[in-house]
């Protein structure tokens, strides 16, 4: 990522790229185990929103997860789901279908989408490039299918601005 656009970090010191992989985590916990909204946000923000240590996962970025960039976008998926999952599927390679991905893949999908249509504040290549690289983390498609990141299945390819 780079460190002009988006600085990974909010005035306050914290990481939204921690927030941004804490936020896919969840995600995929909240979609495998269908557990509330409510009781994830709390969970991570009690236990998993440290430093890269306290997430299980070295995200390179090092600090803490800012807490309010993650319930943010674990809120705003959950909120515009019904929008941001139609808007997916229409973006993938003929025959595939947002239900066929992986769990993984799904989540870093909506996540990166909910910024895209929402947040103002980043550009959108910097949120590409992060979860691009939240995929090539050992929670991210890579590692689950020990393949290439998402480019693989034709999303979004040249609407990057």
């Amino acid at each position: 990522m780079s460190a002009a656009s988006d600085s990974a970090r909010t005035p306050k010191g914290l990481s939204r790229s921690q927030a941004r992989l804490a936020a896919v985590q969840a995600l995929y916990q909240m979609d495998l185990a269908e557990t509330d909204l409510a009781a994830v946000i709390e969970e991570f923000k009690a236990h998993r929103l440290g430093g890269a240590a306290d997430n299980g996962v070295d995200a390179g970025t090092g600090g803490e997860a800012d807490p309010e960039h993650f319930a943010g976008v674990l809120r705003g998926v959950v909120r515009r789901q019904r929008e941001i999952d139609p808007m997916i599927d229409r973006q993938l390679a003929q025959g595939w279908r947002l239900t066929r991905i992986d769990s993984i893949l799904r989540a870093i999908l909506r996540a990166g989408a909910f910024e895209l249509i929402e947040l103002s504040d980043v550009p959108p290549r910097v949120v590409i490039s992060e979860y691009i690289d939240v995929a090539h983390r050992p929670i991210g498609i890579a590692y689950t299918l020990g393949t290439e990141p998402p480019a693989d299945l034709g999303v979004g390819r040249g609407r990057a601005s």
